[in-house]
């Protein structure tokens, strides 16, 4: 009885001769090839000579199957020669070079993209991997073909599943379920869809499977009878009103029944539209008038009514949708809606199968796959079904990759990842101890950027630890997040032990012992010292020693302000040369900036942002380069490490010009250059170089770099080129 209620839906034959499949493509092919087809399984079937199924039968039978399946979809010739070849390559000793020789190149490629994903194990396949892994197949098969010929392969496998161990049944029903039935209904191929769910709940839960089976057909003739007669109510009623329509009507599939009921814990008894019916009406104004004559033939249930024709949903689909208690108390669904709204619905469009994963849809995902259905019958319109292909083809995930562990997991990254990026996505120890990778078993550099379906591995050590230099190719913000994190915790640590070294070394010279002196925290003396370095405990004053914004002379003065050197010579570290060179080394021009009060220390700007008098400004201590000045609002200041911070300022007692660039975008029209050099003359500002462009659309682009005072000067000349007849933009250019 499962079994009838499972092929019910089948109106085709199934293909058991190669007669039988020429026959099919006929019937929506008149001119085919259809020599190039018998060539085509006559090549498989030598393969294939001597090799048994489970079933008994000549192993010939499935790819003509598979075939015959894609018939369904009326398909090119292509795709059909595929579906007889998909095995050849990957069971026997045919090469693709053979196929391509005798077949073409299009047909290899085909075979050659069934054949790796074929080859594809996956060894985790629950909700969360099962995700990537749909996209990841999508994304790989470039050419739709190769996965519309992989879903007829599991299909066919899925209907012949009862002759493999039972081992094997429970493993492959429940990939199917998690990632074929999905793709399925991705790709708008519903009947492929049910079809695949339904047979993969018979492996996995035989029981609740045939329970359901014979709670729903109650007797086929009995269900087939109920039907007819709704529909001729339907009929009649909607005649009598001049509306024109089409009605049919289904027992929904059994896979959707049990989810309902798990999904919303109760039992069969309690699971609404168990029959569903379809009208489909002329306009629009005729879909409302129907649903009136539906709810004055059948009480309709409170709660069960939707009306996605005045509130579409986001993937644009539109239907009224209504369970009534229909005849002899039966809850039944009804949907109404005009032939466009049901090409819509029914075109295998992204938009489809979003809305039931708690997704959106856009313009963009629609036009991306509402050419399913034009790539399965655009043979009607043309021989050459490359002609159409070429014009179809596109990215299906522009910024996105995905790629395999050895394990069989697959990750979703950014276009431009690498392994670096995948080491940390799996774990953040993992990251840290990344020494290398091996992409298809080959060593690569950790900057490498992966492709999508690369199997990747990751190489590591427990010595190593994570780089700064990292930050410059890595790509993720977790990535980044976690290099920062470990690069700020290490320095933290490395300044503490630089700090400790710098005191014991000053205290040594002065013959003072810091194991007596710091014994006890707490101790008056102690306390006395951290108040007056204003830092909350010893770790901080360590901490701002190995920073350079406490010297160690500061502490032994403090302690011992009588104490003198004893003639020890002290040995210069690193770290303490490079204090020295930022407290003691003196510039020219270092006057524009006080640090912590001093106007006189070696200062530099950073180019990143290029900082002039009036901007908001920080500091941070920079090894070998004194301190480095960063607007506030600069990006690349919160890369620094915080506790390299320093207090600085514009010094106002100085005027001196700073060099900017201000970029002005305008049109191409004459004299407008000559009012922009007025404007800058008006305020005082000089300009030291000029470049202009102009490009296709006939504007100009000019960059001036310029020397101002202060903000407040370059807010006056930009407002003064704003005003300009013909200047469209003006912006400051913070890069040097």
């Amino acid at each position: 009885m499962a079994k009838a209620a499972l092929q019910e839906s089948k109106n085709l034959k199934p293909i058991k001769s190669i007669e039988d499949l020429l026959v099919r493509i006929q019937s929506y092919y008149s001119n085919a090839d259809l020599a190039f087809i018998r060539k085509a399984y006559d090549f498989s079937e030598k393969c294939h000579s001597g090799q048994i199924r489970r079933s008994g039968e000549a192993y010939i039978s499935h790819p003509l199957s598979v075939a015959g399946i894609l018939t369904d979809l009326n398909l090119d010739l292509p795709s059909i020669a595929t579906g007889l070849l998909h095995d050849t390559v990957e069971d026997t000793h045919a090469t693709l070079d053979e196929i391509e020789k005798q077949f073409g190149k299009v047909v290899s490629e085909l075979v050659d993209g069934v054949t790796k994903l074929s080859q594809m194990e996956f060894r985790n396949t629950h909700a969360k991997q099962g995700e990537n892994i749909r996209k990841m197949i999508v994304a790989m098969g470039r050419d739709i073909r190769v996965i519309l010929v992989k879903l007829a392969d599991r299909l066919h496998n899925m209907r012949t599943l009862n002759h493999m161990p039972y081992e094997k049944q429970s493993r492959i029903a429940q990939e199917t379920l998690d990632i074929y039935a999905p793709l399925a209904h991705r790709l708008g191929l519903n009947e492929w869809k049910i079809e695949l769910e339904d047979l993969s709940m018979r492996y996995l839960k035989p029981d609740i499977y045939y329970d359901l089976a014979e709670k729903v057909a109650k007797k086929k003739k009995e269900r087939e009878a109920y039907i007819e007669k709704v529909k001729n109510i339907l009929r009649d009623k909607l005649g009598e009103a001049n509306i024109k329509c089409e009605i049919s009507g289904r027992p929904k599939n059994l896979f959707s029944i049990y989810k309902k009921m798990q999904t919303r814990n109760i039992g069969f008894d309690q699971v609404h539209d168990i029959l569903a019916f379809r009208i489909m009406v002329e306009n629009l104004a005729q879909c409302y008038e129907a649903l009136g004559i539906v709810h004055s033939l059948y009480r309709p249930i409170p709660g069960r009514f939707k009306d996605y024709i005045a509130m579409a949903k986001a993937n644009n689909y539109q239907s009224l949708h209504t369970t009534v208690i229909g005849p002899d108390a039966e809850r039944v669904e009804i949907q109404i809606r005009t032939q466009q709204m049901h090409e819509i619905a029914e075109r295998g469009i992204a938009a489809h199968w979003n809305y039931k994963e708690g997704g959106t849809a856009d313009a963009t995902g629609i036009n991306k796959f509402n050419w399913l259905k034009d790539l399965v019958t655009a043979h009607q319109q043309t021989n050459d079904s490359n002609e159409f292909l070429e014009s179809i083809k596109t990215e299906l995930f522009e910024s996105e990759i995905y790629v395999f562990t050895p394990k069989g997991d697959v990750f979703e990254l950014p276009e431009g990842a690498t392994p670096l990026d995948l080491a940390y996505t799996i774990h953040t120890d993992l990251g840290h101890m990344t020494i290398g990778a091996k992409v298809d078993g080959k060593i690569v550099p950790l900057r490498h950027a992966l492709k999508n379906g690369d199997t990747v591995e990751i190489l590591s050590s427990k010595t190593q630890k994570p780089s700064k230099d990292w930050l410059k190719f890595c790509i993720t913000n977790r990535a980044k997040s976690k290099i920062r994190a470990f690069i700020r915790i290490e320095e933290r640590k490395r300044s503490i032990e630089i700090g400790k070294e710098l005191v014991e070394k000053e205290f040594r010279s002065k013959a003072l012992s810091t194991q007596k002196i710091f014994k006890d925290e707490s101790s008056e003396e102690v306390q006395k010292l951290l108040k007056a370095m204003k830092v909350a405990n010893l770790e901080d004053m360590y901490l701002q020693l190995g920073f350079g914004k406490l010297l160690a002379s500061q502490i032994s003065e403090f302690i011992a302000p009588n104490a003198k050197a004893t003639g020890e010579p002290e040995v210069p570290t690193f770290l303490s040369k490079v204090i020295k060179s930022v407290v003691n080394k003196r510039r020219k021009s270092g006057s524009m900036i006080e640090v912590d009060g001093m106007a006189d220390l070696l200062v530099r700007f950073a180019k990143c942002c290029n900082p002039i008098p009036g901007d908001s400004i920080i500091g941070f201590i920079s090894r070998g380069r004194g301190v480095t000045v960063h607007t506030a609002t600069c990006p690349k200041a919160y890369a620094v490490d915080v506790e390299r911070r320093v207090d600085v300022a514009w010094n106002s007692s100085v005027d001196t010009a700073r060099t900017t660039k201000i970029r002005v975008v305008s049109n191409d029209a004459p004299g407008l250059l000559k009012m922009m050099s007025e404007a800058f003359a008006t305020q005082g500002v000089n300009i030291n170089n000029a470049k202009i462009r102009t490009n296709k659309d006939h504007k100009a682009i000019c960059i001036f770099e310029v020397s101002v005072k202060d903000v407040r000067q370059l807010l006056d000349v930009i407002k003064n080129l704003q005003k300009i007849k013909g200047v469209i933009q003006v912006d400051r250019v913070t890069q040097a």
